[in-house]
Parts: C-alpha cells; sequence; structure tokens
C-alpha cells in the first residue's frame, strides 16, 4: 500500500532502499522558503542500522503489512533466544539483539508475537506489562517528600528501575516493559 511521505507515524514499517524499515521517530518541518517535509529517523528491521531521512509531500512510500503468529519464548541458548510456534510446535533460535532491552524481561512459558516479514521474523512483541520481584532496594531517606520520590530497585532478572519509597526488597510489581518503569504493586 503507498502512502505520502508526511503520512508516515512511529511504528509504520515501510520498504525504502530495498529494505525494511521501521519509523522510530517523526518531525513534521514546514520552512518558511520551499515546501513542507517530513523528518523520518528509521530503523532497519533486518540488521539494526538507523537512518534520518527527509520526505516530501510529492514522494510516496510502500507500506509493509506484517503476518504476526502467536509464539511461546522457551529459553535461552548462549545469544539465541529458542521461540516456539504454539500451532506447529516449530522451534526457532533468534538473536537476542533483535529484542533489544526487553530481552531482560522474557520468563520461561511467555507467550509473545513474532511479526514476521516473507516467513522471516523481523521482531517479536512482549507484553506491554510482567510481574517481577524486587530483589534489593534502597533505604528510604529521611525528609523525602512521598510525591516524586522514587528510589532505585533492582529486579530478579537484573533490570533496575525506580519505585516509591514503600515499595521494598521482596515485593512483587508489574512494570512496563517497554518502557522499564514501575506501574504498580502486583496483586
Amino acid at each position: 500500500m503507498k502512502i505520502s511521505g508526511v503520512d508516515i507515524r512511529p511504528g509504520n514499517i515501510i520498504e525504502y532502499e530495498g529494505g525494511i524499515w521501521k519509523a522510530v521517530k517523526i518531525q513534521h518541518t514546514q520552512p518558511g522558503k520551499g515546501g513542507a517535509y517530513m523528518q523520518v529517523e528509521l530503523k532497519n528491521l533486518r540488521d539494526g542500522r538507523k537512518n534520518n531521512v527527509r520526505f516530501r509531500s510529492a514522494e510516496t512510500v510502500e507500506r509493509v503489512r506484517l503476518d504476526t503468529k502467536d509464539f511461546q519464548f522457551l529459553y535461552p541458548e548462549g545469544d539465541m533466544l529458542v521461540f516456539m510456534d504454539k500451532e506447529s510446535y516449530e522451534q526457532t533460535s533468534l538473536p537476542r539483539d533483535l529484542l533489544g532491552d526487553a530481552a531482560a524481561f522474557l520468563q520461561d512459558g511467555m507467550d509473545v508475537v513474532m511479526e514476521l516479514y516473507d516467513e522471516d521474523p523481523i521482531s517479536v512483541q512482549l507484553p506491554d506489562t510482567i510481574e517481577a520481584m524486587i530483589v534489593e532496594a534502597d533505604a528510604v531517606v529521611k525528609g523525602q517528600t512521598a510525591s516524586s520520590s522514587y528510589k532505585p530497585a533492582i529486579l530478579d532478572n537484573g533490570v533496575r528501575v525506580m519505585v516509591p519509597p514503600h515499595i521494598g526488597a521482596g515485593t512483587r510489581i508489574v512494570v512496563d516493559v517497554y518502557e522499564q518503569t514501575y506501574v504498580r504493586r502486583a496483586d
């Protein structure tokens, strides 16, 4: 599906210069002289390269539709992560850096959605939030106001997040996977 260069939005997957790219950031610019354009930061989904490109309204790009399939995370194997197709039970190994920082939040048996382009895995989407246990939390400093004083804590997967002062070690919390932030205390 062709779209105008100024209609690109963050998260769109486009075909550009023979590669598959994801729009990360966009900025619409209207200079005093000349036509308006869209400054787009693109990330290559195959090799991770980044590129800044200007698209004018007259330019069109091919928007790519990806197939999605349900997979289950099985286990890490060195720098690879092993997933299982929930329909065919086939196993697929993917490099850990395909998931970026979110890889730390993978848990055994976790259901994920894999995005495929021509049967080729391009990205893996984890649930937006997960439950994790705090293994270490700093002590509360007296005199801090309760409104915005968050303290550092380390989760059972080694990720560091900021939590409210009343949360201590041994507490289960809900964490936003992509922002790596505290959401709420787990029930």
